[in-house]
């Protein structure tokens, strides 16, 4: 049987995919940008449909068709690697995702107690918001994201973890630090500062949507840690949902941890995949083990 595409091309296509442009790909694959533009060219005469559109300013995109034969190629390319490495019985490798700001919380302990019970295994962890981990899902470029459940397309499949409740966050000498909880109508008098991922940012501005007076956004950030510190220094009050150990900030200012008064809207930790993707074992294992990680004690 005369297989029409051979590995290096199929590696290109990855590379492209995972840089956003020929260039990029070209450079991180040692070879020349032409011959990244004729791979790419050759595959799509051989699926017969574009696998990417040039958006001016933005670079190489997959197309939806590209998002699906790219998630095949992602899986091919591992069984290949791990059968020509001499590999035996299932493959035992795990593309995990992890929320920017929830990952440093959870993550590294997480897989460092799975690979102490399956040291046969290999995990390996790349950070995103969650559009980026939405994409990376799609594209195949992940196996599974460990995040929030809010704004999930309905085509992944959710696995729930533990509840994560937001709070607030306080300078120490704030008039409203020792209350044993705060409102969200008083909060909003308050400078707030947000954190703007996205989905977070709206997320956030929804527990403050039945205040009696407008919103005032003093700054935003990507940084839990600059939000804490920002806070500690009276720039403004924050919100939060990462349970974090009380601990002063990087530049060792206090900060405080209020409750919001009332039922805020609560969301879940959790495991995303594709649906597909719970067929391999390593990923069932790695999903039971999480249950377990985040169970409440007896």
């Amino acid at each position: 049987m005369n297989i029409p595409l051979n590995f290096r091309q199929v590696e290109i296509l990855l590379a492209v995919a995972d840089t956003g442009s020929t260039a990029a790909a070209s450079r991180a694959l040692n070879t020349s940008q032409p011959s990244v533009s004729l791979a790419i060219a050759r595959c799509e005469e051989v699926f017969g449909q574009k696998l990417f559109v040039r958006i001016p300013g933005r670079g190489m995109e997959l197309t939806p068709f590209g998002q699906h034969k790219l998630a095949q190629l992602r899986e091919l390319e591992q069984q290949a690697r791990w059968m020509l490495s001499g590999g035996e019985g299932t493959p035992e490798f795990l593309n995990l995702g992890v929320f920017s700001t929830l990952g440093p919380r959870y993550a590294p302990q997480l897989v460092r107690r799975f690979l102490d019970a399956r040291p046969d295994a290999e995990v390996r962890i790349l950070e995103g918001d969650l559009q980026t981990l939405f994409d990376w899902l799609s594209e195949g470029r992940i196996d599974l994201a460990l995040l929030y459940d809010f704004g999930i397309p309905s085509d992944f499949v959710i696995t729930p973890l533990m509840a994560a409740e937001p709070y607030a966050l306080l300078p120490q000498e704030h008039r409203m630090a020792q209350q044993p909880s705060v409102r969200a109508q008083d909060l909003a008098q308050e400078p707030v500062i947000l954190m703007n991922l996205p989905h977070s940012r709206g997320y956030f501005l929804s527990l403050l949507q039945n205040a009696t007076v407008p919103v005032k956004v003093g700054y935003e950030t990507g940084s839990i840690e600059m939000l804490r510190s920002m806070v500690a220094n009276g720039l403004g009050v924050g919100l939060l949902a990462t349970d974090l150990p009380d601990g002063p900030c990087y530049d060792g200012s206090p900060v405080i941890r209020v409750p919001l008064a009332g039922c805020p809207p609560r969301h879940q930790i959790a495991l995303a995949h594709r649906g597909a993707a719970l067929k391999r074992p390593i990923i069932q294992a790695f999903t039971a083990f999480a249950e377990t990680y985040f169970s409440p004690p007896p």
